[in-house]
């Protein structure tokens, strides 16, 4: 995992809580794998946040696996949020 910016950082974890937002989401913007993720989590949040984080992912609740996800979705971002350019969210 390459040095990665403190603003990158907190996005990161702010789309890894999102339930709507998959790791290939992550993975297309940051160029971050699910594995890479979870070491990130694990390092930035305390223990009992970083478990409360792999609870929910697992649970069924989140739809952070594609292939898990329900076929009617068909996007990764809300539709409210700006598109996303020169691999950077857009801000408002």
């Amino acid at each position: 995992m390459e040095q990665i910016e403190l603003k990158d950082i907190d996005r990161i974890i702010e789309m890894a809580w999102e339930d709507r937002t998959p790791f290939e989401a992550i993975k297309i913007q940051f160029n971050l794998s699910e594995a890479d993720v979870i070491h990130l989590m694990r390092a930035e949040l305390k223990r009992s946040s970083f478990n409360l984080w792999r609870k929910r992912v697992n649970s069924g609740v989140s739809q952070k696996h594609s292939l898990k996800r329900n076929a009617e979705i068909s996007r990764f971002k809300c539709s409210r949020q700006n598109d996303i350019s020169m691999n950077k969210i857009s801000k408002r």
